[in-house]
């Protein structure tokens, strides 16, 4: 038990960031003849492990399914699906560095020669001055992005002053596509009119008796950490992927038939303990699947970020969060403290901050 205490109050001084840098990007052709048969899961295992390389870390396990292909990661996770390829990672990752690379490898491997969009976005670092140098400052990042993108912008959602607030970098801005008439349309072809929405919840301040389950001292195995936590539960019937750190710290990728996801990733020590929870599943209520992760991993204070694409409008209730988050002023202890929201050509962008108020 001394050892458990030690890890969980990290005793020796050591620090990882828990937070993450997530990375989203959709790829079209510019044939619409020649689509039906591009796939980013083409891509060989191989030629990923050399990506991830760049970024560094690896893989450490892997599951898939007939809709999307999963790893966990030795820093948190990466998603391939036909056309969108999901990269999140936590330390002092560089995941901007692997971009060119990945581009190269999608056209040779996947088949597609466009990016029709991305998504970079993380909140903010708890110690941003151990990151390597070009992840130190948000205007760092958007410099890389730049650089190979054009119609670019970015957020920042949240008081920078405050320590809790989240970055966007993401295309096709309102003003830029008000103030182009002549410019290169998003893809517009009926074949990629599908819903999406991705909700995450990025939880600080964890109760420590939760932390305690993700250490070796505390439980025998990932499977073990995942069933007295009760994360099996957060979304039934998910084919869950978990991998236990030693001697602490906790990922999982859960898949479903459909192709929808979710992710977990635990850093638990007290002093920086932050757990991050992701997914892009359809839900009649989100208020009930927001609660249940709350009441699994009981955080001090957490930032909640939804976004939604305009079709999601007649199919999914992200679309009414916006809405549903400005009269939702608590989830039980935990009060809204800020909210502010952003809209793209295509997407529709939420943040909200909730922290415990006294008992």
């Amino acid at each position: 038990m001394a050892k458990n205490t030690n890890i969980i109050n990290n005793t020796d001084n050591q620090f990882f960031e828990g937070v993450e840098k997530l990375m989203e990007l959709w790829f079209t052709s510019s044939s619409p003849d020649n689509s039906k048969d591009c796939d980013l899961r083409n891509i060989p295992r191989h030629e990923l492990e050399g990506l991830l390389q760049i970024v560094n870390c690896e893989i450490i396990a892997f599951s898939k399914n007939d809709e999307i292909d999963a790893y966990v990661l030795s820093e948190s996770s990466l998603f391939l699906a036909k056309r969108r390829f999901i990269l999140k990672t936590c330390g002092t990752t560089t995941p901007l560095q692997c971009l060119k690379s990945l581009l190269l490898l999608v056209e040779q491997y996947a088949g597609f020669d466009q990016v029709e969009d991305i998504f970079y976005s993380r909140k903010n670092f708890k110690r941003p001055d151990l990151q390597k140098k070009d992840y130190r400052n948000f205007d760092q990042e958007v410099e890389l992005l730049n650089a190979l993108f054009i119609r670019g912008h970015a957020y920042c959602l949240g008081s920078p002053s405050r320590t809790d607030c989240w970055y966007l970098y993401t295309l096709n801005p309102i003003q830029d596509v008000n103030n182009n008439q002549d410019q290169q349309p998003h893809n517009e072809s009926n074949e990629d009119d599908i819903p999406d929405q991705t909700l995450e919840i990025l939880m600080s301040d964890l109760d420590p008796s939760v932390m305690q389950l993700f250490t070796k001292a505390q439980s025998s195995s990932a499977s073990d950490a995942t069933q007295t936590a009760g994360i099996h539960k957060i979304i039934p019937h998910m084919k869950i992927d978990d991998y236990l750190f030693d001697p602490c710290g906790y990922s999982m990728n859960g898949i479903a038939k459909d192709g929808s996801y979710m992710t977990i990733h635990i850093t638990p020590e007290t002093n920086f303990s932050y757990v991050s929870f992701e997914t892009n599943i359809p839900q009649a209520s989100y208020h009930e699947l927001i609660t249940r992760v709350l009441d699994t991993f009981q955080p001090g204070k957490f930032v909640l970020t939804v976004f939604a694409n305009k079709v999601c409008f007649q199919t999914s209730e992200a679309t009414h969060i916006p809405r549903s988050l400005k009269q939702a002023a608590s989830f039980g202890p935990w009060r809204q403290q800020d909210i502010e929201s952003c809209c793209t050509k295509s997407y529709d962008f939420t943040y909200t901050f909730y922290s415990k108020f006294p008992s």
